[in-house]
């Protein structure tokens, strides 16, 4: 692992332990040209995910880009952390799951919007806005019916 500090090519690790949900690995390590210290998180990745893109472009699956985007709808709301975590290595893994190499945007975005519709109600209209590109107040009150809706909606 490369230092963050000097870009010396050779790092120590000092501590190992697993995550509290055993999904990644917390590693602190050390450099012993500069000492610095930092800290890595390892997580399996089962299969290499690409995702499909509306217009047929094809990009590397991003975890951390999908990460920014929930964390952007659930600014300022009251929710666990551990939960968002919980929330997002269950869409990964249910990616990776599926069998397929190429996923396309639209289902990326429609399990990422089932998983905000069972974890608050708010982070699932602000994700919807932006994802189904609303224009006007009644795209804002539909996706509020839908969240009253008992069964959730799988159209895009």
């Amino acid at each position: 692992m490369r230092c963050p500090y000097c870009g010396h090519d050779d790092t120590q690790v000092k501590d190992s332990r697993p995550s509290e949900d055993k999904t990644t690995i917390r590693r602190r390590r050390f450099c012993p040209v500069c000492n610095g210290r930092f800290t890595t998180f390892e997580r399996v990745q089962m299969r290499e995910l690409t995702v499909v893109k509306r217009n047929g472009r094809r990009a590397p699956f991003d975890r951390d880009k999908m990460a920014r985007s929930i964390q952007v709808a659930l600014r300022k709301r009251p929710v666990d952390p551990d939960r968002v975590e919980q929330m997002i290595n269950g869409i990964v893994r249910r990616l990776e799951g599926m069998g397929e190499s190429d996923v396309p945007a639209q289902l990326i975005g429609q399990i990422v919007m089932d998983a905000l519709r069972n974890l608050d109600d708010i982070a699932y209209i602000r994700f919807a806005s932006v994802y189904k590109n609303f224009r006007e107040a009644k795209d804002f009150e539909t996706a509020v019916d839908e969240l009253n809706d008992p069964k959730p909606s799988s159209k895009s």
